[in-house]
């Protein structure tokens, strides 16, 4: 009886260090992350409120594009994007909220905003273990020239094991949906 617990446990862990393994190209270092790049908008994803919404102002007004698009699919009030939507900027802030209020809403709005106003390339921000499910699914929207920029912030340890999980369940909800 003690080996066959054993080997359900090593199984379980080469299983663990398989999955891990295999999640590093996508989720730790994504392949589809770039380095930004002049575009016609930026937008930066929704998220853990990490300081990538600043990031991608600071890229625009560096000349990089003259437009930023800032989802804010957060419930009301929310004193940390209000500072960031009503603070006068040097370019265009446009703060919007998503429908749905996930990454499918944002490329939708991308791509609406986008068809309005000309725009023909754009950047994306948001964190990494979130590049390669988003450009997954922003490609599906946007047709255009798609640059994904990788915000690096710290993330705990404990967290990473949770976004394999839930970037893993994202990708398969995404691969089941059709279209945009």
């Amino acid at each position: 009886m003690r080996r066959r617990w054993r080997r359900i446990v090593l199984c379980l862990i080469v299983l663990m260090v398989v999955i891990g393994g295999a999640g590093l190209p996508v989720y730790v270092f994504p392949q589809d992350a770039q380095s930004p790049r002049k575009v016609d908008v930026i937008m930066v994803l929704g998220g853990r409120q990490d300081g990538r919404e600043d990031y991608g102002i600071s890229l625009a007004e560096r000349g990089l594009a003259s437009t930023v698009l800032v989802s804010n699919p957060y419930d009301e009030p929310d004193d940390y994007m209000d500072a960031i939507c009503d603070a006068p900027h040097r370019v265009r802030v446009i703060c919007f909220r998503p429908s749905p209020k996930t990454t499918r809403g944002e490329a939708r709005f991308l791509r609406d905003q986008a068809k309005a106003n000309g725009w023909r390339s754009a950047m994306v921000i948001t964190f990494t273990p979130h590049v390669t499910r988003s450009d997954y699914i922003i490609s599906r929207c946007f047709t255009g020239d798609l640059v994904m920029v990788d915000y690096q912030p710290h993330i705990p340890l404990f967290y990473w094991a949770y976004m394999y999980l839930y970037q893993t369940g994202g990708f398969i909800r995404a691969v089941a949906q059709d279209g945009c």
